[in-house]
């Protein structure tokens, strides 16, 4: 998930906060995702503040998250690669937990997305969502659906 609109750049980019559409748009996914996903087990989240307020409109809809995790991974300008493995590690090490949600910012979801699904690189709308099923024993994904604000696939 990329997160919700935020403020214009500026120098401090890990304090920009999502706007008021932003925040609109960040509950309006979860209120989808909590219809979609009755229950989400993770959530991995960029440290940068837009990241964190889109979260947190997320887990208001999704109370019982069993695991939750703040990961510098999923910076706009991280290593996908990186991300990728991390994510496919905590996986691994989580057999328990069925259905996981990133959210991190642009161009770090396109590239994740590219990382789990080889030839995918979509672009995503603020608030987008991209639904990817992946099987770890193979190590294969597949691009679901993307779904926005403005368009919801779910």
């Amino acid at each position: 998930m990329r997160h919700g609109q935020a403020e214009p750049m500026k120098a401090d980019d890990v304090s920009r906060q999502l706007t008021l559409l932003g925040k609109k748009e960040a509950d309006d996914m979860a209120v989808k995702l909590s219809l979609w996903i009755p229950q989400l087990d993770a959530l991995l989240v960029s440290p940068y503040l837009r990241a964190q307020q889109t979260a947190a409109q997320i887990k208001r809809r999704h109370p019982k998250i069993e695991f939750e995790q703040t990961c510098a991974d999923f910076i706009p300008d991280a290593s996908p690669q990186t991300a990728a493995d991390y994510l496919l590690a905590l996986m691994a090490l989580n057999p328990n937990l069925d259905t996981w949600l990133i959210v991190s910012h642009m161009p770090m979801v396109s590239y994740l997305v590219d990382q789990l699904c080889p030839g995918k690189m979509p672009i995503f709308n603020t608030a987008a969502i991209a639904e990817i099923e992946f099987d770890l024993a193979t190590q294969a994904g597949r691009l679901v659906a993307i779904s926005s604000p403005q368009v919801c696939a779910f």
